[in-house]
């Protein structure tokens, strides 16, 4: 038996030029956020089109920022994240260091 958690929902995303984003909502399945130096969105992606479930609001599959006071075994636990323009165009703005 496995147990399920709650993933932390991606509250606002204010990267418009996302494929994802449809009027500030990001509507991929799953994001997953850090990279060695800073918390980047690794599911931004810019294209023509959009993309995305229309009937999703995004949550956070994976986080791999483990300095992160919201992160616990790679997972994230903050109630809600928000993305935003930063260092790679997008990233999450809920990051705190620990």
């Amino acid at each position: 038996m496995t147990a399920s958690m709650e993933m932390p929902r991606v509250q606002e995303c204010a990267v418009r030029s996302c494929a994802y984003n449809h009027t500030n909502d990001c509507h991929a399945f799953a994001i997953t956020i850090g990279s060695s130096d800073h918390a980047h969105c690794h599911t931004f992606v810019e294209l023509p089109v959009r993309g995305g479930i229309d009937q999703l609001v995004a949550q956070v599959g994976a986080c791999s920022r483990s300095d992160c006071q919201h992160n616990s075994d790679l997972e994230c636990h903050a109630p809600a994240i928000t993305v935003g323009p930063d260092m790679d165009m997008a990233d999450c703005m809920t990051y705190r260091s620990r």
